[in-house]
């Protein structure tokens, strides 16, 4: 049974035949089908409709094309595209732009990918022109990953800014990763809500902020916050703690 329904098919199509300029390779990575499941096997739960929805879109356009490995025979196109968990998507252009999908992009989440195909064909992104500006700035390796779950409505938010940030600016990797496909992942990075975003490890937020304040956060994981920026990320998070305190359950005496 087709994943991608007949009328979303045509409409698809029609969207890709107008907005794909250059061609874009879903580079996937899954595991082989085993008839036994050992015990210290980890048996990949959703590698193989992930691989389904790549297929059905290289149906799609011409322009968009689809190359499979296998996380344990392909090593070396593993330890290429740095892949650490499957399913895995690495979307590439004319160049790789260090966005990835780990665990399979539905729900919601299927029209970030979409999207990402237009800004990787395009090699461009609808980011502001102040937010590029700022973007160049960043001149040392940026790791954002966006944690988020099919059913949230405002995770692909959180996810496009990512991914147009990695389109953008060749230091910053941009991952998405379904936080229940990977719950060891949530458990370390402490996934209450999503969307959750964690930067080079030592930066974390909830929500899907605005362009301008995410962009906040990247700068200063590349330590290149300028004395304005500075003054708005501090009053930013003045304002994320006093609605912390708000919510804060009252104690009981």
């Amino acid at each position: 049974m087709p994943i991608i329904q007949e009328e979303d098919r045509k409409a698809l199509t029609e969207y890709f035949a107008a907005k794909l300029q250059n061609p874009v390779k879903l580079v996937m990575f899954t595991q082989r089908k085993s008839k036994l499941v050992l015990p210290f096997s980890h048996e990949c739960q959703f590698c193989e409709e992930t691989r389904g929805l790549v297929e059905e879109l290289t149906e799609l356009s011409d322009q968009v094309t689809a190359e499979i490995y296998d996380f344990v025979q392909d090593q070396e196109a593993v330890a290429t595209y740095g892949i650490d968990k499957i399913p895995a998507i690495a979307l590439v252009g004319e160049k790789d732009y260090r966005i990835r999908y780990f665990g399979i992009p539905a729900g919601y989440e299927f029209t970030a990918l979409v999207e990402d195909i237009v800004d990787v064909s395009q090699g461009t992104t609808s980011l502001a022109p102040e937010t590029k500006g700022k973007l160049a700035r960043v001149d040392t390796d940026v790791h954002i990953q966006v944690y988020e779950t099919p059913t949230c409505p405002y995770c692909p938010l959180a996810v496009r800014v990512s991914h147009q940030m990695a389109v953008e600016n060749d230091h910053i990797r941009a991952d998405t990763v379904e936080a229940m496909e990977f719950p060891h992942l949530a458990h370390r990075y402490r996934v209450m809500g999503v969307p959750k975003v964690v930067i080079n490890e030592t930066i974390q937020f909830e929500g899907a902020l605005p362009e301008h304040l995410f962009l906040l956060y990247v700068l200063q994981a590349a330590d290149r916050l300028d004395e304005d920026d500075r003054a708005r990320l501090n009053e930013l998070e003045q304002q994320q703690a006093a609605a912390r305190r708000r919510i804060e359950p009252v104690k009981l005496a």
